[in-house]
């Protein structure tokens, strides 16, 4: 696909979205105009891109808009006319959606469904457009100890939050075959790197050690993720957009599984070699409590489709990334902070006591 237009991105403040802007910028040919949208809910920081709204002024462009507002997309797609449409936004952690699932609703399910109606509007027959839906591992449920999931696993999905996944990723399909919009979907596993919120595992764990608080983990610890570091997500997420088949469903994985208790071990010393922290002291830190409701077992993606029909593969190693994102919260504790107020914080207080 030859791409001479505007992108827009949704949700580019947040972990992927910024992860992938700078992407953009920064490794790749394009050199028009990048939209980015995004309500700057709790997750949505500004920060994570001011270097690029500095450097490249010209050619980037922010707009605090919830994607929910169909009138205020409107307007966004009439001003600049996008080629692409990559969507991050979305609600994303899942002991949110279990304590409050509206919220996911609306914005996973009534916004996805909002920007394919206004893509459908300004588009009309276009082919030389396309609507990138991101999505998740999570639709597909839970794996026992063997097997992988593949594109066409049947969805499964388990929690509020990947119920309105799945769902947006019907609605992306529908479009599709109904309407014979030029969209492409992605399925990730569980992505870690800079900019990542300080609910999710990785990052919480860090600030947890270098505060001397509780590191809690859920059930046994022996739940399993498939870890993909972001900078190599952003770049399957690009051979998508430029040569995947329209229509077509990409699993991007890092083929790297680990059981949350044995990645935690890892961290810890990473963290202590790193800090300059007494290793032994952050090992007592660990606390096991009682497990998240509906909590999948296992995820695991085979990404062979994406390798063989558009290239792909992962560049960095779980060890070389996992020290590059320690190392980079270690140098950003400042970012932690001004994340660590308000809403969030409460949040963080009532979910994740000392207690």
């Amino acid at each position: 696909m030859n791409i001479n237009g505007n992108i827009l991105v949704t949700g580019g403040a947040g972990f992927i979205g910024a992860n992938f802007i700078h992407y953009l910028f920064e490794q790749t040919d394009f050199t028009g105009l990048v939209i980015n949208v995004d309500k700057l809910t709790y997750a949505g920081n500004l920060e994570n891109l001011s270097d690029i709204s500095q450097k490249y002024d010209d050619r980037y462009r922010f707009h605090q808009i919830d994607i929910c507002n169909y009138e205020a997309m409107d307007v966004i797609f009439t001003k600049y006319q996008p080629q692409v449409i990559v969507h991050f936004a979305a609600e994303s952690h899942v002991d949110r959606s279990i304590h409050g699932p509206k919220e996911f609703i609306e914005t996973n399910i009534i916004g996805t469904f909002n920007l394919l109606e206004l893509a459908r509007k300004h588009w009309q027959d276009r082919q030389d457009v396309l609507f990138h839906h991101i999505s998740t591992d999570e639709v597909y449920g839970s794996l026992g100890e063997t097997g992988y999931f593949y594109e066409d696993t049947p969805y499964d999905p388990r929690s509020p939050y990947s119920s309105s996944k799945a769902s947006s990723d019907h609605l992306v399909s529908a479009y599709f075959h109904t309407y014979k919009l030029p969209v492409t979907i992605s399925n990730c596993s569980n992505n870690y790197g800079p900019y990542q919120f300080p609910e999710k595992l990785i990052p919480l764990m860090i600030s947890n050690m270098l505060e001397d608080k509780n590191l809690p983990v859920y059930g046994d610890g022996r739940n399993i993720r498939d870890w993909l570091y972001v900078e190599d997500h952003c770049s399957g997420i690009w051979k998508i957009i430029q040569n995947g088949r329209r229509g077509e469903t990409y699993n991007i994985g890092g083929e790297n599984e680990w059981e949350n208790i044995k990645l935690l071990h890892v961290l810890c010393e990473l963290v202590a070699r790193k800090s300059g922290k007494d290793l032994n002291k952050i090992l007592d830190l660990i606390t096991y409590v009682k497990d998240r409701a509906g909590h999948d077992r296992r995820y695991a993606i085979n990404c062979d489709k994406i390798k063989n029909e558009l290239g792909w593969t992962q560049s960095v190693d779980f060890s070389q990334g996992l020290e590059k994102t320690v190392e980079w919260y270690l140098a950003n504790t400042e970012w932690i902070e001004n994340i660590k107020t308000g809403e969030y914080q409460k949040w963080i207080d009532k979910n994740y006591s000392n207690e």
